[in-house]
């Protein structure tokens, strides 16, 4: 595994770390922490770190990201009722999950899940 491979991974570890230890002494911080556009970054990196950083790709790419976020955001949404109703955590996250899912799979069949040309 070569250094671009590695640092994506490396910088993901951190983040972690860095939830883990803030929780105890900030909920907010590890909130904001647990939340920061990461992921994002790393996959526009583990994608085109390589070399290919065309704009109109980079563009589209991220684009296309846009009915996963919606999907995600329903997901916290869903999580934070479910608690609010008494579920407990896991089955909270499950359910949550089974949510994003059929959103997914619904931005699928309307083709809102590819990449732009």
């Amino acid at each position: 595994m070569n250094t671009q491979k590695a640092l994506p991974v490396i910088a993901s570890i951190a983040i972690i770390l860095g939830v883990a230890i803030l929780r105890d002494r900030s909920k907010t911080l590890a909130a904001i922490l647990a939340t920061m556009p990461i992921n994002i970054p790393l996959g526009l990196w583990v994608v085109f770190g390589g070399g290919n950083d065309d704009p109109d790709a980079v563009a589209s790419f991220v684009w296309a990201l846009v009915p996963g976020l919606l999907a995600t955001i329903v997901w916290v949404i869903v999580v934070y009722g479910l608690l609010r109703l008494g579920v407990t955590l896991w089955m909270a996250i499950l359910g949550a999950y089974a949510v994003w899912a059929v959103l997914v799979f619904a931005f699928i069949r309307v083709d809102w899940l590819k990449v732009p040309a």
